[in-house]
């Protein structure tokens, strides 16, 4: 091994190999600081034929290899468990290859950015969908290996529905060229869905295929008040009789998480009053002119029938702007109030109304005094049920039940016919869980599949299986 850092450097260069602690040190920790890896160095390799070279070579040697991009996942699948490991590093491919408007297809290296990407679609007057609170800083290739979701799913999917086609570098260095543009194509397996959600474990996405969409026209944001859970679903269910497909964002807030925006971050009250709840409902539209309209009369039957209580609706980008800080500021914000036990779970539609109060006695039952701020993209009944730790409880305390916590909630879920994981994927987090939660049959084809594509088990050791 001691040999390995200098063949990579003949591979990439020397400046794109780090050994040095200090340079290693940020890729050795994920945002929520759960994890704390270890790695023998990192590599930034710039093209596909590097990612290639490096990857032949790590099988010959047996080397564990960690595929990280923006490293902004929550599960711990981008941190390095193992002194021996290379952490492949895949923010130097950030190429636009191609885009092409007609086909509305654009083919992108996998570490340019989120934001990057949709920037690029709206040069050409399209949208790349796929939006997260990281945006910023997280990778093309990270989102398709963990199939991302977001807040806009309700209207365009999570990230698998948004690829036509990949190119992968395989455990032995081999290159999987599947670049289609065509949204047709029915010549055998469809080997991208392998890759898209296998976080790393099959094999490194090196570039993709993206379906681009027409730019919208006009955007329509309201904020609105609600009783409780039922009434946001009831008026998700009327919204989509009278809005159709224009429903861009659905997103379900209670007010604790409110409270804990304004007082850590400051700001104003979005409504003259306070509600138990909220939705920020966002309509989209291809025409320039009518939106607003439609709009206001969505809220104004809900109000009429007892749904709405309140509402505001974003008169300017600024407002419309504001309101969405409230909402991607509320994981941020739970920071300054101790320690949050997170869970990303889904549940039938139709169940999250009762997931949430039954949820809050399962909680209490673990740690009396627990407080629930659940939130999230109630479109697709991905519900982020965030647990936070008593008023002046002791944060390390509260932490060490985070396993405890996590069995009571996901039994929950399990009850009602979730998943233990919506769009944060396994990592390392809930792969233990998986035996309890996935049909064994399945698991025993994703074992077989994992054995025949990484025979050594060098891809993202200890991630999923």
């Amino acid at each position: 091994m001691s040999d390995l850092p200098s063949r990579l450097a003949d591979i990439v260069g020397p400046s794109h190999v780090l050994t040095a602690a200090s340079d290693v040190g940020p890729y050795l920790h994920e945002p929520r600081e759960k994890y704390a890896g270890r790695a023998l160095c990192v590599v930034r390799p710039g093209t596909r034929e590097e990612v290639a070279a490096i990857l032949g070579l790590c099988h010959e040697t047996a080397t564990p290899v960690v595929p990280q991009g923006g490293n902004t996942g929550l599960v711990g699948g981008q941190t390095p468990d193992d002194a021996r490991a290379v952490v492949l590093a895949t923010t130097r491919l950030a190429a636009l290859r191609d885009i092409d408007p007609v086909s509305n297809t654009m083919t992108v290296e996998a570490g340019m950015t989120l934001q990057a990407a949709r920037d690029a679609a709206e040069q050409v007057d399209r949208l790349f969908p796929l939006w997260i609170a990281a945006g910023g800083s997280c990778t093309i290739g990270g989102n398709l290996a963990t199939n991302a979701g977001g807040l806009n799913v309700i209207a365009h999917g999570n990230a698998r529905e948004l690829v036509n086609g990949l190119e992968v570098v395989l455990a032995d260095g081999r290159v999987l060229s599947a670049l289609s543009k065509l949204k047709k194509d029915n010549t055998g397996y469809d080997l991208k869905n392998l890759f898209i959600g296998s976080e790393g474990t099959l094999g490194i996405i090196t570039a993709a295929v993206l379906r681009l969409a027409p730019r919208p026209r006009a955007t329509a944001t309201a904020f609105v008040g609600l009783a409780d859970p039922q009434a946001a679903l009831d008026l998700l269910d009327l919204a989509r009789g009278r809005a159709a497909g224009g429903i861009e964002a659905f997103e379900l807030i209670p007010r604790i998480a409110i409270d804990f925006v304004l007082e850590a971050f400051g700001g104003h009250e979005p409504l003259a009053d306070k509600h138990p709840w909220y939705a920020l409902i966002e309509l989209t539209s291809f025409e320039e002119d009518g939106l607003d309209a439609r709009l206001l009369a969505l809220l104004e039957e809900g109000a009429d029938r007892g749904l709405v209580a309140d509402a505001a609706v974003a008169a300017s980008l600024d407002q419309r702007e504001k309101l969405w800080a409230l909402r991607e500021s509320i994981s941020d914000a739970q920071k300054h109030f101790g320690g949050s036990i997170k869970h990303d779970v889904s549940v039938p539609l139709a169940s999250v109304p009762a997931f949430l109060a039954a949820v809050v006695p399962v909680i209490e039952a673990v740690v009396p005094g627990a407080r629930l701020c659940a939130f999230g993209h109630l479109g697709d009944g991905n519900i982020h049920c965030n647990v936070q730790q008593p008023i002046g409880g002791d944060k390390a305390a509260f932490l060490a039940r985070w396993d405890d916590m996590s069995a009571a909630v996901h039994g929950l879920v399990q009850k009602l016919g979730g998943s233990i994981s919506a769009e944060h994927g396994i990592g390392q987090m809930k792969r233990d869980l998986l035996p309890g939660v996935k049909d064994p049959v399945a698991l025993d084809v994703m074992r077989s599949i994992k054995a025949t594509l990484d025979p050594k088990g060098i891809l993202n050791p200890g991630k999923v299986l």
